[in-house]
């Protein structure tokens, strides 16, 4: 395996990256392959249906369903960055990425991971205003302040991967440069450049630090809100049907954030690659599966909404094909 490299002034700028992924045997990495490509074809699957499901069922049309319709919209891209060259790479020897597509495909991961990082407190302050305000709620919580919020989330996802892509593009990287990882990510291209990049790391780490903590505050806030009024609801089934309405919510922020903390959010020294690989697969590909599980499980408007929607493209397709006989 050949790295094209060009000479820029004093340095060496590599054009190639090779990525390690997952060192295995090859039967084991064929048995990998089937098992992401059916994770990643059904991940694709579920947020479709949850987006059709959502656009199709007027009695969806509400804010917690348009933020959840984003949400999924943004979990099909999100995987479709990383799991393709994934897949490819379970069948290839020749590992290798370009420096324009790492860096194209860290750019739209930090910009899909930031976007969803705040869009997971959007919710969470739709929640609370649901819960806390319900009188208020349709007041307070528009058609234009959601759109404005999810936009909201979008742009700063974007700003975010700019700025940090400005600072590590820039790097030299000598050499064969090997990235200890299956995808493109911050920490193992900021370990490897043949220049000091303590600049860049210092970028990366105030920027995950707002992107991170912002939010995180603003869940924490929220919820701790959310359980003082629940609290207080006299009725047992009362309480019951206030919390079922966040509980999906709760639990898809406690793992996307859980395991992305423990990614980002640890000092260098403490990194591991190996532990870091095992966790990357449950925020890059477990979690973006079990979402529209985890909404669906416990929302029967959801559950309803879907049934309507398959039952209906089932119709369609049987009525299409009676047509063509």
């Amino acid at each position: 395996m050949i790295t094209k490299v060009l000479e820029a002034g004093n340095h060496t700028a590599t054009i190639h990256f090779i990525l390690l992924g997952f060192p295995t045997r090859p039967a084991f990495q064929l048995f990998l392959f089937f098992v992401f490509l059916a994770t990643y074809l059904l991940t694709l699957l579920e947020n479709a249906l949850i987006i059709l499901a959502i656009r199709g069922d007027r009695q969806l049309h509400k804010p917690m369903y348009f933020f959840l319709s984003h949400l999924s919209f943004l979990e099909m891209w999100y995987v479709t960055v990383i799991s393709p060259k994934m897949l490819v790479d379970f069948l290839s020897h020749d590992k290798t990425i370009s420096f324009n597509g790492c860096m194209t495909q860290l750019y739209f991961f930090v910009t899909f991971v930031c976007a969803e990082y705040l869009l997971l407190a959007v919710m969470a302050f739709d929640r609370h205003v649901a819960i806390c305000n319900p009188l208020r709620y349709p007041v307070i919580v528009t058609n234009q302040l959601c759109s404005t919020l999810a936009g909201g989330c979008w742009l700063c996802g974007l700003t975010t991967a700019t700025i940090k892509m400005v600072f590590i593009a820039q790097l030299h990287y000598c050499g064969k440069p090997h990235i200890n990882h299956y995808f493109c990510d911050i920490s193992p291209l900021l370990s490897i450049p043949c220049e000091d990049s303590s600049q860049a790391e210092r970028v990366d780490f105030f920027l995950a630090l707002v992107v991170i903590a912002v939010p995180l505050c603003a869940v924490v806030v929220s919820y701790a809100t959310i359980v003082s009024a629940i609290l207080r609801i006299p009725s047992s089934q009362g309480r019951q049907k206030a919390f079922s309405t966040c509980a999906s919510h709760l639990t898809v922020v406690i793992l996307f954030y859980s395991t992305t903390l423990f990614t980002y959010a640890r000092p260098k020294l403490m990194y591991t690659y190996s532990s870091n690989k095992v966790v990357s697969v449950l925020y890059t590909v477990i979690i973006p599966l079990l979402n529209p599980i985890i909404y669906c499980l416990r929302n029967q408007e959801v559950k309803a909404a879907l049934k309507k929607t398959i039952l209906c493209k089932g119709s369609r397709s049987r009525g299409d094909v009676a047509l063509s006989n």
